[in-house]
């Protein structure tokens, strides 16, 4: 019989789709976002979906968990926080150290909610899932003003009642053919069985990586990845071009201008825009990288510029990594809300010269081939699909965490239990006791 279980903060529910392979039935779904819970709903048709404000429909939610369940806790209670306030890609979230900062962003304070259900429910296991920045990015502590990290907020809300395991590793190591590096808290309420089955192996509830080196395994290259998907090549020279008969497969067409700027860095190299020192015009080469124009004929280079005043100028932004085309023999840039975007993160196709398609995000994320969409999936939406993909868990983690939680809560022994010992463990137990003075398993 399927363990029963609750999400908050669903998104579009691709994380709770791997916890549902993995046996958990999910009878209660909470979103803000009711086009992002539209789509939770229709892949979770059996769930009660509760629209709004978590710090308001908190009540709601126990209270629907209850009308399915009566009394009895759940096995799960997962959870994904918004990270905006906390990922590097917010310029204006401060410095990490700054907790006044931190705290002005509301949704940094996102914890509490979750340990307003947790303690209504009393859940089995908790798992809360964020960016890196979860562990240490300072906020002001509700109760006491103290200064720590959201996650040190909710360990110290939930500590008389859970033991918190926590955990940070990039998804890559579990054959998420990308660089995901993401922060796990999974909570074990105390008196459960697996506790001392956990203490006894020297293991914390997650499950050995698969495809990582340390564990003799390989990621999932680009290449690879690409090759499996036996998607038809696009272009974005033309809206013919950049659409194919395949659902989701299709890209923004560019202007001429940023077409022969892409074309210019060559396929597989995985350069950007920026190292393109050749002058199109008469063929000067290896032009100093802070021109925006050849010194010889006075021709724009094809590098990203703007134009002010009539004159043109580089434009200023992260030169790393935007404009720049993917590796193709590592996994994926992580796929983030801006895939559609040329000057975004690492989001040009390592060969053909047009961004990811929706339909590729989706495969790198591992959501399903399945995956239904409802009416975000007009070609006008495309927009709101990148956003939820590019917030999504991806759901082959959460299925091989998934099987090691119920194998626990069912009182078995599962195979390839991480050990405390490791470095995604000890390194994530050593980012949260440098904040706080609460000890945390670790080997």
């Amino acid at each position: 019989m399927p363990l029963s279980a609750v999400s908050l903060f669903t998104n579009c529910g691709a994380g709770d789709i791997g916890f549902a392979k993995a046996g958990f039935q999910f009878e209660v779904l909470a979103e803000i976002d009711q086009g992002r819970l539209a789509v939770a709903s229709l892949n979770l048709p059996d769930s009660t979906a509760i629209p709004g404000d978590l710090r308001h429909t908190w009540p709601d939610v126990v209270a629907a968990y209850r009308d399915r369940r009566d009394h009895e806790p759940p096995a799960l209670l997962a959870a994904c926080p918004p990270c905006q306030g906390l990922s590097t890609a917010n310029a204006r979230r401060g410095i990490g150290e700054d907790a006044d900062s931190g705290s002005k962003d509301m949704r940094n304070l996102l914890v509490v909610p979750i340990a307003e259900v947790a303690l209504a429910l009393m859940p089995r296991v908790v798992v809360v899932e964020n960016v890196r920045a979860f562990l240490t990015r300072k906020v002001r502590h509700p109760h006491t003003q103290e200064a720590v990290s959201a996650a040190v907020l909710l360990i110290s809300l939930l500590k008389k009642e859970y033991v918190a395991f926590p955990f940070v590793s990039d998804l890559a190591d579990y054959g998420v053919p990308q660089t995901r590096i993401r922060s796990f808290i999974t909570f074990v309420r105390r008196g459960e069985t697996c506790l001392r089955l956990l203490d006894e192996y020297g293991a914390v509830p997650y499950p050995t990586p698969t495809h990582a080196p340390d564990y003799g395994g390989e990621p999932v290259s680009l290449r690879d990845a690409l090759h499996s998907f036996e998607l038809p090549a696009l272009d974005a020279s033309s809206v013919s071009a950049a659409r194919s008969d395949q659902s989701l497969h299709f890209v923004p067409v560019w202007s001429s201008e940023q077409y022969r700027m892409v074309e210019a860095i060559p396929a597989g190299s995985g350069a950007s825009a920026w190292e393109n020192d050749d002058c199109p015009k008469c063929g000067s080469s290896d032009l100093p990288r802070d021109l925006a124009c050849c010194p010889t004929c006075n021709v724009r280079l094809q590098r990203p510029h703007v134009i002010e005043d009539g004159q043109a100028r580089l434009v200023k932004g992260f030169r790393r990594s935007s404009y720049r085309r993917l590796s193709p023999d590592r996994p994926a840039a992580t796929i983030t809300t801006g895939s559609n975007r040329i000057g975004s993160d690492r989001t040009i196709h390592p060969f053909e010269n047009r961004v990811l398609s929706p339909l590729e995000c989706q495969k790198l994320q591992t959501l399903p081939e399945d995956f239904k969409w409802g009416d975000a999936h007009k070609q006008s939406r495309s927009n709101l699909i990148r956003e939820m993909i590019g917030e999504a868990v991806p759901p082959r983690f959460t299925e091989a965490h998934g099987k090691v939680l119920t194998k626990l809560l069912v009182n078995g022994r599962p195979q390839g239990l991480l050990l405390r010992g490791d470095q995604r463990v000890s390194k994530a137990a050593q980012k949260l006791e440098a904040l706080d003075t609460v000890s945390y398993p670790r080997g």
